[in-house]
């Protein structure tokens, strides 16, 4: 990792996780930057427009380098839930909250090749993506550039898959990390490797530089990473209670105050697997994950609840949702 952070002009070996709808503000990301570290640009539920605005807001705060990442799939999968019984769930929690009835969202296309587009125009010093793997004329625009990529990985497989494809580092996600699950060749239950494990596969079997993610709070995490064979680490959640973090203040006093991990997985959310705290609603769902539509359908579905929940948290008010803001899903996404 030496040579891509000299090439980068990065001091130290920390990345900002990516931590989409709200957490990494703008602030935030240069705040990272400045100090010696990589910031990231959550950007997956960024319209093409909005990504110019924030890359040309990040640069009014720092001149180091950054990285800006992007969901590389999972919005064409196909969907063949009923949706009736989520929505008939969704509707008492609107009706007890007093908030519109949930409707079905209209299919929408793809919004990767916009964004990548968008990114591409604004050429930032990195870029990242998860959920699977960008197809080659894609990956080929940012090598033009002179643009590192980095990609998302689960397991050795996924790992390998994404070296063939050429990338210049691979974040090895753990089975702590919180957020969306970047399973996309593994079935996610198996890819549950506890962070050092994966990175010690990887970086054993593969020559592409490995990033560790998931569970890392410390710098001795942070050594004990590099010791196992991580060239970096990504953190997030240690960043959620920086003063420039979009967190909601409720949410950060949470996290400091926590005395135990109450969190899961689960898809109860967004309709991909990802982490959260467990609560009301994902306990009203147990059981019953096979009424949980996919992703992005699931995710649209619950954004009016986790915004409802945001601002009833703010309030001191009982909430369902883990959220502390209105994208995403529990954690951040």
């Amino acid at each position: 990792m030496s040579d891509l952070l000299a090439r980068l002009g990065i001091d130290h070996p920390i990345i900002l996780a990516p931590m989409g709808g709200g957490p990494c503000t703008p602030e935030l990301i240069a705040a990272v930057s400045n100090a010696g570290g990589l910031g990231s640009l959550a950007a997956a539920y960024l319209t093409p427009e909005q990504i110019a605005r924030d890359i040309e807001r990040v640069r009014q705060l720092t001149d180091k380098p950054f990285n800006v990442n992007l969901f590389a799939g999972g919005y064409d999968a196909g969907d063949d839930v009923d949706p009736a019984p989520m929505l008939s769930l969704l509707k008492g929690i609107h009706d007890e909250w007093q908030l519109p009835p949930p409707v079905l969202p209209a299919p929408s296309p793809n919004p990767f090749p916009d964004q990548v587009a968008a990114v591409l125009e604004s050429r930032p010093a990195v870029f990242s993506f998860t959920f699977g793997i960008p197809d080659q004329d894609t990956l080929s625009r940012f090598r033009k550039l002179g643009i590192p990529v980095l990609g998302t990985a689960t397991s050795l497989e996924e790992a390998r898959l994404l070296e063939e494809a050429g990338v210049d580092g691979v974040v090895a996600q753990g089975a702590e990390a919180g957020a969306h699950r970047g399973s996309f060749a593994t079935p996610f239950d198996e890819a549950m490797i506890p962070t050092l494990d994966l990175v010690c596969q990887i970086a054993s079997a593969l020559k592409v530089l490995v990033i560790a993610s998931g569970g890392l709070m410390d710098g001795n995490d942070i050594a004990e990473a590099m010791h196992f064979g991580a060239a970096a680490v990504q953190l997030g959640t240690a960043f959620l209670t920086c003063p420039e973090s979009g967190a909601s203040e409720t949410y950060k006093k949470a996290l400091l105050g926590a005395k135990a991990d109450t969190t899961v997985i689960t898809r109860a959310f967004s309709g991909r697997p990802a982490r959260g705290l467990h609560n009301r609603f994902i306990a009203q769902l147990e059981g019953k994950e096979d009424i949980v539509p996919e992703f992005p359908t699931q995710n649209t579905l619950t954004r009016a609840m986790r915004a409802e929940a945001a601002r009833r948290r703010d309030e001191g008010k009982r909430v369902i949702s883990p959220c502390g803001r209105a994208e995403g899903c529990p954690g951040y996404g």
